[in-house]
């Protein structure tokens, strides 16, 4: 199996996207140590799969629904009213940092869905490139809510009501989270999960 960059679409490798930069390893312009996170053997890569930057165990890895550039993270805005107000739509870039969940890092998000009224905000994790030269809106902070995507299982699947400690394939901190999983749905690619009450 070949090596896989993680998803993080940070863009220290000189791409916007993970996707995009195996486009330019494949045409050459690129190669696999020019990713930050690029690890010589797939064995290594398994073996950081079974835990996080610290060594601390998580129970599954939350992957991207297939054809999406990450997990959805639903947030709330501390100043949901912005959301009205500065007319934030699908598409659009908005920064922030998940103050809830403890996370010292500000966070690139691309929204999938905005709802006006209560200002919640659908969106994926999309890497700090997307921001840079373009409109954002930046929110500053915001409220968890939660995590949609598919869960990946390292040591025990994703079980309906019950504390679990994760890793958002996303996470640049590759940091394990815990949440509480309220949403499980066989689908064919996979256990699709909604994982909330999100902390680090």
């Amino acid at each position: 199996m070949a090596w896989q960059p993680p998803g993080k679409n940070c863009g220290l490798c000189g791409a916007k996207t993970c996707r995009a930069f195996l486009e330019m390893v494949r045409s050459g312009e690129r190669s696999y140590p020019d990713c930050p996170f690029y690890q010589e053997t797939v064995g290594e890569q398994a073996a950081q799969d079974l835990s996080d930057i610290l060594g601390n165990a998580y129970d599954f890895v939350l992957d991207p629904v297939p054809g999406e550039p990450s997990a959805r993270k639903i947030v709330l805005p501390f100043r949901p009213d912005l959301v009205e107000r500065w007319g934030i739509a699908e598409g659009d870039i908005v920064l922030g940092r998940p103050m809830g969940a403890g996370c010292p890092v500000q966070h690139v998000l691309r929204v999938i869905e905005a709802n006006p009224v209560t200002g919640v905000l659908t969106t994926h994790v999309v890497g700090p490139a997307f921001s840079r030269g373009a409109s954002c809106h930046d929110v500053q902070a915001y409220h968890m809510i939660g995590f949609e995507g598919i869960a990946r299982t390292v040591r025990r699947p994703p079980t309906f009501g019950m504390r679990q400690r994760f890793l958002p394939g996303f996470c640049m901190m590759a940091l394990t989270h815990t949440g509480v999983t309220n949403m499980v749905i066989e689908r064919p690619e996979g256990l699709l999960i909604r994982v909330e009450d999100v902390r680090l």
